[in-house]
């Protein structure tokens, strides 16, 4: 039995499976779209990104953009969003997972105690009369009592790395868990600041209609006065009236948007959306100064390629378990414990027994159950390498398109804004024409008309800025690093 035990030690350091080596995707040297010559002929005030020199993405990413109320808003989702926490109970699941996997170093023990007591039958004789009775009993055979405490001991030494490669897939498995769990954090972070923006921005279109029924309001009260005195008509105050109500009309159907984001919001945060609501706020907030980095830093930075690298770990231990079922399985039992008649003379040592044992097994025919088992799970480890690089390749396409849409929405609102300038000149034109008479008021309309859709497209673009700020964050990692990831060890300790 020591022979055994001590073949079992140094068997014990063999491992048949694959030996992992992540791969390295190639890197550009830099983001096309961050590169200085891109921003060279752009208009004065167009957003540029941060430069190397300055600090990097930190944990609350979201803080960079200055709003203390969408600060407020993440701190409540990192809490109360129910899609975080379902990720965050899968994470739990998997760690569960792993100190299952670790009980197979360990041998299983298992206790039965028992008594028993025997007994021998008998008859009974019984008379009797009026109020009186006779019974007499006779034995016909004896008893006896047995107590037993047996304790059993059985434990299968991994020889060819089966148990460790098992721990190492569900310690990587755990890993990609981890990882799901934060990109799922930054899905939903990210999310959320793009509702948050796209309500600001439907505030900033009411504010806009707002002015603009104003403004038609006070046009119509000029026609109405200008027919009065002779120098207008009745075409142009019934124009002016059209042109008032339908901005009031479109000004009204600025709240349906703007409820569905509120909307949206609350059950982000983990809120019923009939008790959350939020006041009213232009949208003000300046695209930030975002700090790329270069793209090599991607590769630690986003939590889903973290999620495809482990997978692939994950796959590579798994081909070392099926690799195991090639090589004998080792059985050691042992059996003993205290049996006594008496339980005085339970805890003596004439109670005492003992029994050890040894068995293998191998299977010498499968039909090739273990060679296809091999084959399949080393197909599903290359099937996660050729996931791992079209996950990087999607990564780096990723920033390089936000990086590109911020750029140059950025100098499109600067373009926009000179048509907006000149459409309100173009509108001051008319009506000071059609006031003197030279015009008719269907000039002013048209103005109206430019001025109004060009405003419109100048908040339209500020929303599809900020939310491409938003997406270019997110595909950068938001705040995320590789160290964040728990190490193995840290997954299989007991929360």
């Amino acid at each position: 039995m020591a022979c055994a035990a001590s073949i079992a030690i140094f068997l014990s350091g063999c491992n048949v499976g694959p030996r992992y080596v992540a791969p390295v995707p190639p890197a550009p040297p830099a983001f096309k779209e961050s590169a200085p010559a891109a921003y060279t002929s752009a208009p004065p005030g167009t957003w540029q990104p941060a430069q190397p020199r300055d600090a990097a993405l930190k944990g609350k990413w979201w803080e960079i953009f200055n709003e203390p109320e969408l600060n407020a808003l993440e701190e409540q989702l990192n809490i109360d969003n129910q899609n975080i926490a379902q990720y965050f109970q899968n994470f739990m699941a998997a760690r569960a997972q792993v100190r299952e996997a670790r009980a197979g170093y360990f041998p299983t023990v298992t206790v039965n105690p028992a008594f028993t007591k025997a007994g021998g039958g008998s008859s009974a004789v019984s008379a009797g009369t009026g109020a009186s009775t006779t019974s007499t009993s006779t034995t016909k055979s004896g008893g006896g009592t047995d107590f037993a405490l047996p304790i059993d001991v059985s434990w299968e030494p991994d020889l060819w790395g089966r148990v460790r490669n098992t721990v190492r897939e569900f310690q990587n498995a755990a890993q990609v868990s981890a990882a799901d769990l934060e990109n799922e954090r930054l899905t939903e972070q990210a999310v959320l600041a793009a509702f948050y923006f796209e309500l600001r921005g439907q505030d900033a279109l009411q504010d806009l209609y707002n002015r603009t029924v104003e403004a038609d309001r006070k046009a119509l009260d000029l026609t109405r006065a200008l027919f009065e005195t002779g120098i207008g008509n009745s075409e142009a105050v019934a124009q002016a009236e059209v042109t008032l109500e339908t901005a009031e009309a479109m000004g009204i159907g600025i709240a349906t948007n703007r409820a569905i984001y509120e909307h949206a919001i609350a059950t982000l945060i983990g809120k019923p959306a009939s008790s959350f609501s939020m006041p009213v706020k232009n949208l003000t907030t300046p695209v930030p100064a975002i700090p790329v980095g270069v793209p090599s830093q991607l590769l630690e930075r986003r939590p889903d390629i973290a999620a495809a690298e482990r997978t692939m770990a994950e796959a590579n231990a798994i081909i070392g378990v099926e690799k195991a079922a090639y090589y004998p399985t080792v059985s050691l039992t042992g059996s003993g414990g205290l049996q006594s008649s008496t339980l005085a003379k339970l805890f003596s040592l004439p109670a005492l027994f003992w029994s050890l044992g040894a068995s293998a097994s191998q299977t010498i025919f499968d039909a090739g159950l273990r060679k296809a088992t091999v084959a399949q799970y080393t197909a599903t480890y290359n099937a996660g390498v050729a996931a791992y690089k079209q996950t990087v390749l999607t990564a780096f396409q990723q920033v390089e398109d936000y990086l590109a849409t911020v750029r140059i929405t950025s100098q499109q609102i600067a373009k926009q804004e000179e048509a907006v300038r000149a459409a309100q000149r173009y509108l001051d034109i008319a009506m000071a024409r059609y006031q003197t008479g030279l015009d008719p008021y269907l000039n002013v309309i048209t103005a109206q008309t430019i001025l109004l859709g060009d405003q419109q497209t100048e908040v339209t673009l500020r929303v599809s800025e900020m939310a491409a700020a938003v997406q270019l964050i997110q595909a950068l990692g938001g705040g995320w690093n590789l160290t964040a990831l728990p190490t193995p060890s840290q997954v299989a300790k007991t929360p």
